[in-house]
């Protein structure tokens, strides 16, 4: 007989809400929320599906964060069963979105619901933010709604986040922060003209050479004891017409940096910027800002009772990490939230034949019950 943590998960796991879509996962989280005494809202923005719900009026706020959204399942030949068709084989659910991120969702319900069960009358509150637009541009999702809440004096104290923060074993890992994001999108110009003739043209490849090595090579500095130093890398790359008797016009390439807090945006511009002009190169760039580092000192009281839950729940201690790519918790973060990333383990997020193992599951559930149970009763 499947519980009722695994029912809610195949439920969602089987709508292919592929970013920006939802395709009625909201609807269903509503059906639960309002059944355990949650106020529900929704807001839709620019076809972002947003879901607020909250439950009880004091102070602290608990915030459950996740997203509906899935990124595609891409080559369908190599699943070895369909990707929105849940299918359990050797004790573990197959499915896209099933460690990224609707079974954590199903989790969070149950856990609140066996939770409210017990303790109908707990202080604080408990409140979920779920968006469709995570995946995405995360433009329209959780931090447009975070401008809403802030409004209205609703920033949550406390936000778990459950996104697959696990490496081998369930919560074997929690993050307390991540990197930001920075991305260049950058086109060194040139003139197109005939190989023959080079000194009519000028050839932005050769151009581009030396100073994307010297930008590739940089040090951006040496991390720090829970950051990893700043990392650049190059995506992309593309430049010609095709023909091999044509010197192109413009080359195009992108960058993404991982930065720590040792290392600003405005530094990481003005290094890139300074080594293009230095090298006399016509150039456009454009620079988009994912996110900025964000942590939560593992001092932290919420911190130390998530983790001390984790270790009392499962026997062991969860590591405490900010690597990893950015999540909804930097938006939280900027409100002064306090913020952890509890979740599956991610070995097979954004893969084919993406999947968690049942047992997990359940344990996850059992661990965020814990967790209100800690925060909120002892």
């Amino acid at each position: 007989m499947r519980s009722k943590t695994l029912e809610l998960a195949c439920d969602l796991l089987s709508r292919p809400s592929v970013t920006p879509k939802d395709e009625g996962c909201q609807q269903l989280l509503e059906s639960y929320l309002t059944a355990m005494g949650f106020t529900v809202e929704h807001h839709i923005i620019n076809n972002v599906s947003n879901l607020f719900a909250i439950r009880g009026t004091q102070k602290p706020t608990l915030c459950f964060a996740g997203h509906t959204d899935v990124v595609p399942a891409g080559d369908l030949s190599s699943w070895r069963t369909p990707p929105f068709t849940p299918t359990i084989e050797k004790n573990k659910l197959y499915a896209r979105g099933a460690a990224d991120m609707k079974s954590s969702i199903a989790a969070m319900i149950t856990a609140c619901e066996r939770f409210i069960q017990l303790y109908p009358e707990h202080p604080g509150s408990i409140a979920f933010l779920i968006t469709s637009d995570e995946e995405g541009p995360a433009l329209d999702g959780t931090q447009a709604i975070l401008k809403i809440l802030e409004a209205r004096q609703q920033i949550p104290e406390w936000c778990l986040v459950g996104e697959p923060s696990s490496t081998v074993k369930l919560a074997d890992t929690a993050k307390i922060g991540r990197r930001g994001s920075l991305t260049g999108y950058l086109k060194i110009i040139g003139k197109q003209g005939h190989v023959a003739y080079p000194q009519l043209a000028l050839n932005p490849i050769h151009q581009a050479f030396i100073p994307l090595a010297e930008i590739a090579a940089i040090t951006w500095d040496q991390g720090t004891e829970f950051f990893p130093p700043s990392s650049l890398q190059f995506a992309n790359i593309q430049a010609g017409t095709g023909a091999a008797n044509v010197i192109p016009g413009i080359l195009e390439t992108n960058f993404n940096l991982r930065f720590s807090p040792e290392t600003t945006p405005e530094h990481i511009q003005a290094t890139v910027e300074g080594i293009l002009q230095k090298h006399g190169c016509e150039y456009h760039i454009d620079w988009i800002l994912g996110g900025k580092p964000f942590y939560t000192a593992p001092d932290n009281d919420f911190i130390r009772k998530v983790a001390t839950t984790i270790e009392k729940t499962l026997g062991y201690a969860p590591l405490l990490s900010t690597t990893g790519g950015t999540s909804d918790g930097r938006f939280f973060a900027q409100y002064g939230t306090q913020v952890i990333e509890v979740g599956p383990v991610n070995a097979t997020i954004h893969q084919v034949n993406e999947c968690i193992d049942i047992d997990e599951l359940e344990q996850l559930s059992a661990l965020y019950e814990a967790i209100l149970v800690n925060l909120f009763v002892s």
